[in-house]
């Protein structure tokens, strides 16, 4: 229900009871003063859709190309030959994709959270993003660690550990792309406390950042990506993944903010494009997942105003469905949670009986292999009652009489 309607509906009511002279400075003093109005709107934000089945796609992609990597060797199947182009992909979507799908996972939380309390919210998010990433690992998951265990000959070292232990260490190794729900159910219930402490005041201040001060923030993004970066599993990047959520949260969450960034997509892409382009020549071959390659000035610059960019230019262009951008956005969640196992498991039995495939066929093969592997994964774990609790974090559908 739009505020207009809501506030005619007021209206109507006060004029039964007062004249329609007090009932005009009473409607004008709730739309004046009632900052919290923006949760009666329940228009959906159809280009934040738009951008997180398209970047899951993105990192579907990026996961192809990854098994094959002549960069980071852990866990892959391995390059091709010593210089691989197609792996300049790496290095032009890894600074932002991640960091883009938390940002926008901060403005969703405010959207959900205009319209529910904080219990709901809370058992909400721990159904969805915890139990997925934790009970989720134990009773489906592992079947992902025992692939990507055998595609890095890490059972030869295991061969005297008891059964029970070896399942642990399966269970851990399929985390997988689960590391993203982790760190957001985190982020959200941190978002909690910070809410108490602030009661909307940071929010509402938000609402008035200018656009230069937006594209000045990435100094923060830059001294965020120093700080709170787990050792040897480097995607845990609590610092900037961090700015990203919260600035999503307390600046991008209003429209009126993004509307303004809209205008200037143009220049945002030019810059990130720029920055894009050098640092993946200029670093092209040096592991991008760690420092300093990483973290430094240019890819902190290249994530930003690639953020920048798309909210910008989707939120212009990018707001609006069709049948196919409405079956990938209600799909997205379901490909992102199980791509990887049967990409992972096609690449390793193609290592095993057709190794001697050309490039093109193994991306071809493995690359359809996720999309429609993860598909009817998601189509067959979502029916089965208990397991698609654990694995999805889907409740039981109530039916409608």
């Amino acid at each position: 229900m739009h505020n207009a309607t809501i506030f005619n509906k007021i209206q109507q009511k006060m004029l039964r009871g007062v004249g329609r002279k007090t009932t005009f400075f009473m409607v004008k003093y709730v739309k004046n003063n009632c900052k919290d109005v923006k949760s009666m709107d329940n228009t959906r934000r159809i280009y934040l859709d738009n951008i997180r089945w398209i970047t899951v796609c993105i990192v579907v992609i990026y996961h192809v190309i990854y098994m094959y990597n002549g960069v980071q060797m852990f866990g892959v199947i391995g390059p091709f030959k010593e210089q691989q182009l197609q792996d300049a992909f790496q290095y032009l979507v890894y600074p932002w994709m991640m960091a883009l799908l938390y940002t926008v996972s901060g403005m969703t939380v405010r959207y959900y959270l205009e319209k529910h309390n904080l219990k709901e919210f809370i058992r909400d998010k721990t159904r969805k993003l915890l139990v997925p990433s934790t009970v989720g690992l134990f009773v489906f998951q592992w079947i992902l660690g025992y692939y990507n265990m055998k595609i890095s000959g890490a059972f030869e070292s295991f061969e005297s550990v008891p059964g029970i232990v070896r399942y642990v260490i399966m269970a851990i190794s399929g985390i997988g792309v689960l590391w993203y729900v982790q760190v957001l159910w985190i982020f959200s219930m941190l978002l909690l406390l910070v809410r108490k402490i602030e009661r909307d005041r940071i929010w509402k201040k938000g609402e008035k950042t200018p656009v230069w001060l937006l594209a000045l923030l990435t100094v923060f993004v830059y001294g965020f990506s120093q700080v709170l970066n787990t050792p040897v599993v480097t995607v845990y990047r609590f610092g900037i993944y961090g700015f990203c959520f919260f600035t999503g949260y307390f600046i991008f969450s209003h429209d009126e903010v993004v509307e303004r960034l809209s205008k200037w997509w143009v220049i945002f892409l030019i810059v990130a494009g720029i920055t894009g382009i050098f640092y993946t020549i200029y670093y092209f071959g040096e592991n991008y997942a760690v420092e300093p390659v990483l973290n430094n000035l240019s890819a902190c610059i290249y994530c930003w105003f690639s953020i920048l960019a798309i909210l910008a230019f989707m939120k212009k262009y990018g707001n609006s469905e069709n049948k196919a951008s409405r079956w990938m956005s209600k799909k997205s969640w379901g490909i992102y949670v199980f791509h990887y196992l049967p990409l992972a498991c096609v690449a390793y039995y193609l290592r095993c009986f057709a190794s001697e495939l050309p490039a093109g066929i193994v991306y071809i093969v493995v690359g359809i292999s996720a999309f429609a592997g993860a598909l009817l994964l998601y189509e067959i774990i979502s029916r089965i009652p208990i397991i698609r609790w654990c694995v999805l974090g889907l409740k039981k559908e109530k039916k409608h009489v």
